[in-house]
């Protein structure tokens, strides 16, 4: 493959990213000395007029002040540190921007402007920039493939021509480390960062290390890639088409401290299209038996149209060790505490050990703002049922054994509420992990 030129592999890149629905543009026609300039400047990374135009479109209620001010929160820096700074901007780009405006009647209002349409992709802007350049001071960088969203970049695609396929993705690694460092305004949005030579491809968060890049093995997370076959073509259908994207910039993203700093962690394939098939599993075992609010055909998910809706079976989920299943747990935590459907549910999380329930409870934790609330350890039985009988919503940890019945035949009930969803972790004896 050491014919193939990196322009090659660029060009194959950018046609497929067009199939998937992206505009794409060359930076010598839209950048500040192109024909017809999306900015005045190369240190502006924002594309304003797309995002300003976006912003009006998802929000026509809201008046031309307050879509205004939201934009300036989202272009204007805040903080010194790139992660946290990235942390404040992915809150605005997955929760909206609150801001405050005048209502005709005069009346001071509260008000949340969306950045990104979540429900309705199509409503976006999609585009994709080759050879995009940025100018940080002395600093002039050109990232071979900048995908936007409304205007804002969210990936940066870097690539090598093939040959070595671990040297390669070191360099184009190596390469976006640099970009990070010197031209810092270009990640300040960033969901993700993408390496490929054209055949190996990885992808990985904005403080992923070279080892924390990951293949991306299916794009509808039922047939897994052959060896041998493309990684980046799998890897830009599976992560690139628009809802998938959006889903993983939502709903499988999360920031947490750790002993050496603040880490962003973005879902593997295998964690991203398991949740989506256990959520789905959980709608259907968890409605009324006259129906069900979705359809677990939309997810992919044929193995359940044998089984009854409301049957209160979800299933099983099975990962190897360190495939990272008390983050998977989390990313389903998230999902399922939102969704409509599940009506705030109170999640109980089982574990046979004591330290199997802190490492879980302390991932959890990590995840709070995630999953939108603060978890909670039982440190008893009693207070365990304290805690599952209050109203729902809430996240329990506990371990099996304050289950235990208090005498000998005293095996009355925790609680008779119906609004838990339970979640348990099997020990190191055995593989199964629900």
């Amino acid at each position: 493959m050491a014919f193939l030129s990196e322009a090659a592999v660029e060009l194959a890149l950018l046609d497929q990213l067009r199939a998937l629905g992206y505009r794409i543009e060359r930076e010598e026609d839209i950048g500040p000395d192109g024909y017809r300039p999306e900015r005045e400047s190369h240190d502006e990374v924002v594309l304003k007029k797309r995002l300003t135009d976006a912003v009006a479109r998802i929000n026509p209620a809201l008046p031309v002040e307050a879509r205004q001010d939201a934009i300036r929160k989202v272009t204007q820096s805040e903080l010194p540190s790139l992660l946290e700074e990235n942390r404040r901007l992915h809150k605005l780009l997955t929760e909206g921007v609150d801001v405050e405006y005048y209502a005709m009647d005069g009346t001071l209002t509260a008000g949340k402007v969306r950045l990104i349409d979540f429900e309705n992709p199509e409503q976006n802007d999609w585009l994709a920039v080759s050879q995009f350049v940025v100018i940080n001071g002395s600093h002039n960088r050109r990232p071979d493939v900048v995908v936007f969203v409304n205007g804002l970049p969210l990936a940066v695609i870097e690539l090598k021509a093939p040959g070595s396929a671990g040297a390669h993705l070191a360099g184009a690694f190596n390469q976006l480390q640099t970009y990070k460092g010197e031209i810092t305004q270009l990640f300040h949005t960033n969901a993700l960062l993408v390496t490929s030579d054209g055949i190996a491809a990885r992808v990985g968060s904005l403080s992923a290390d070279l080892e924390r890049f990951m293949p991306w093995r299916t794009t509808d997370g039922t047939n897994v890639a052959p060896k041998g076959a493309p990684e980046l073509s799998t890897l830009i259908e599976g992560v690139f088409e628009h809802r998938r994207l959006l889903d993983l910039l939502r709903h499988f993203t999360v920031f947490g401290e750790t002993g050496s700093g603040l880490i962003k962690i973005i879902a593997g394939y295998h964690q991203f299209h398991a949740v989506r098939h256990a959520v789905a599993s959980t709608i259907r075992a968890s409605m009324p038996v006259q129906g069900v609010a979705e359809d677990p055909a939309d997810y992919g998910l044929s193995s359940v149209k044998t089984q009854s809706p409301g049957d209160r079976r979800v299933g099983v989920i099975w990962h190897t060790q360190g495939s990272g299943k008390s983050l998977l747990m989390a990313f389903y935590a998230g999902l399922l505490v939102k969704h409509p459907a599940m009506a705030n549910p109170t999640l109980v999380v089982l574990t046979d050990r004591n330290d199997l329930d802190d490492q879980l409870f302390a991932t959890f934790s990590m995840c709070r703002d995630l999953i939108r609330q603060t978890p909670v350890q039982a440190e008893s039985r009693e207070h365990l049922q304290t805690l599952l009988n209050r109203a729902s919503g809430g996240v329990i940890f506990t371990t099996l054994q304050k289950f235990a019945p208090v005498g000998a035949n005293n095996y009355s009930p925790l609680t008779t509420a119906n609004h838990h969803s339970p979640l348990t972790t099997a020990n190191h004896h055995s593989p199964l992990t629900t």
